[in-house]
Order: C-alpha cells, then sequence, then structure tokens
C-alpha cells in the first residue's frame, strides 16, 4: 500500500479517455465484529470500559439437624477495555478532483473506510492468535475434530461453560476450510444418510454433497463454520478460532466520522481527508471461551 499524497500521477490511469465504470480491488469483507459482542463506551463515561464478572457461590446439603454456619464469600473480577482511535489520512488535489473521471473519483471515499474495517477485522482475528489454549497442528489439516473438540471445551467447560444462548464460531481461511472439504467428501462419511454409509460417501445427498457442490459452510457441534481470507498465512500455516459470541468483546468508542481541511498550498489546492474509529477487543472469561486452532494452511492444489 501506498504511502504520500494523491496528485494526478498516482491515479493516471483513471485520467485518460472515457472511463466507463471503476470498481475498488476486492478484498475480503470483515467477518469478526459481527461475531462477537459488541459493547458501546458511552460519551461522558470516561475512557475506559468496565464490567465486574461475579464468582461462583456454593451451596450444601441441609438437613434438619443442620445449623448452617458456612457463609459464602463473594468475590468479584473487574474486566476493562479502553477503546483506542485508527485513523486513515488522504489527501486529494483539486486538479485531481476536477479531472479523474466522476465513476473513479466515486469510490474513493470507501476506500478509507474498507481500510478501517479491514483493521478492525485484522484486530478481531489477533485476539484469537493471543487466546490462552491452543489445538491443531502447524503441520497437520483442518480437521472437523479440531472444531468440534474446542465447540464441547467451550460449552462444557469445568471452570465456566459458555452461555448456552450464545452462539458458537469457527472462523478460519479459506486455505484452512479446504481440507474440511476434502475430508467430507473422501474420508468416508458413515451413517448420515441412507445412502451415506460406505467409505467414500455419494455426492449426491447431505453433507458431502453440499461440501463438494457449495463448500460447507454449516455447523459443526454446534459451530457456524466462517471463512476470512483477512487471516494472516505464515509458513503455510495459519491460526484460526473456535468461540463463543461472549468470549470476545468489541468496546466501539466514537462512531467512525471524517474530518476535512483545506490545504491551498499543496498542488495549486488540495483537500485532505481523515477518517478515524475508536474500538478496542477484549477477551471474557480467559482461557474458557475461546481456542485458537492452528493448522496448515498450504493453497489447496489442483
Amino acid at each position: 500500500m501506498a504511502v504520500g499524497n494523491t496528485i494526478t500521477d498516482s491515479l493516471a490511469d483513471s485520467i485518460p479517455t472515457m472511463i466507463a465504470a471503476a470498481r475498488i480491488v476486492r478484498e475480503f469483507a470483515g467477518v469478526m465484529p459481527n461475531l462477537v459482542d459488541r459493547q458501546r463506551l458511552d460519551e461522558n463515561t470516561g475512557t475506559v470500559w468496565n464490567e465486574v464478572s461475579m464468582a461462583k457461590l456454593s451451596a450444601q446439603a441441609v438437613t434438619e439437624s443442620t445449623e448452617l454456619d458456612n457463609p459464602q464469600q463473594m468475590s468479584d473480577t473487574l474486566l476493562s477495555i479502553t477503546p483506542t482511535v485508527i485513523g486513515v489520512h488522504t489527501v486529494i488535489t483539486d486538479r485531481v478532483a476536477m479531472r479523474i473521471s466522476s465513476n473513479a473519483y466515486a469510490q474513493t471515499g470507501s476506500l478509507a473506510q474498507n481500510a478501517i474495517e479491514r483493521k478492525k477485522d485484522a484486530d478481531g482475528l489477533t485476539a484469537i492468535d493471543g487466546a490462552t489454549n491452543s489445538l491443531g497442528s502447524d503441520s497437520a489439516a483442518l480437521d472437523t475434530s479440531d472444531i468440534s473438540s474446542a465447540a464441547y471445551r467451550i460449552t462444557s467447560n469445568t471452570t465456566e461453560p459458555a452461555p448456552a444462548t450464545a452462539p458458537i464460531s469457527a472462523v478460519f481461511h479459506g486455505f484452512q476450510l479446504a481440507d474440511i472439504d476434502v475430508q467430507l467428501t473422501t474420508s468416508g462419511i458413515t451413517a448420515i444418510g441412507s445412502l451415506e454409509t460406505q467409505a467414500g460417501a455419494p455426492l449426491t445427498v447431505g453433507i458431502a454433497a453440499e461440501a463438494f457442490q457449495n463448500r460447507y459452510r454449516g455447523t459443526i457441534a454446534g459451530a457456524k463454520i466462517y471463512e476470512d481470507g483477512n487471516l494472516t498465512i505464515s509458513s503455510n500455516a495459519a491460526k484460526g478460532g473456535v468461540f463463543s459470541q461472549m468470549a470476545l468483546i468489541l468496546v466501539e468508542g466514537r462512531s467512525p466520522y471524517v474530518e476535512t481541511k483545506r490545504m491551498p498550498e499543496i498542488g495549486g489546492g488540495a483537500t485532505a481527508l481523515f477518517h478515524y474509529d475508536e474500538y478496542a477487543y477484549g477477551e471474557r472469561s480467559s482461557g474458557n471461551w475461546l481456542y485458537e486452532v492452528h493448522t496448515d494452511a498450504t493453497a489447496p492444489a489442483g
């Protein structure tokens, strides 16, 4: 991504002749902000969002001869999240605004907002990478058992099970999910339907057919599958994750906003635009409701 002021040379391909249409280079739409618990830091409430969790108490049996004298002490734990500001700065000269195709110029505003949404998604993925617990192996393909193991560890966690009403999500790179599709169509699914009783399940019905025809994006052990191409691949491996909606909190402060500044000293006149957002992620019930899953993410072979 280039850094600097936008001048006519920067957008030279948009100036000559007549531009019938313009488009923004495609990027992966943000996934994470829609899968977590979103909270608002209200105005005039300080810079920190706080939540207190109360530890559970223990009950005991009481008989007719019992004199109950065993007070249970209440305790709390404070979770604090401080939203921070991110921004995108662009400068467009008046000459660019006058000469560039209107079709292309109309796209310039969306570019900055897309950058903000991409970073917001990437920061959510970084929160997965910071999970206390990790499953899988960077040298092994993603397996349905990785997802189901994480899901059951979340919903039946012995320390604190996740809320039953909160959805479970599984977010992975497409290169990881490709291995799930291969597993479902070739490893031999049994007892999923009257026609699927042999190794090498038929591709005409059930989960195998869905994986073969449309990619499998259903649920595994209650975890809804999502693809996120913004996940970083390093040494042909990636870190996806399985988590309860209540595991990650996205605290948002001021809503996205834009400031403008006239700069007549630049290129015969220019306008600077500053796009901002304010947010931060935090983990609730750390170590219990979020599992990182580290697996191979080699590009699928033809």
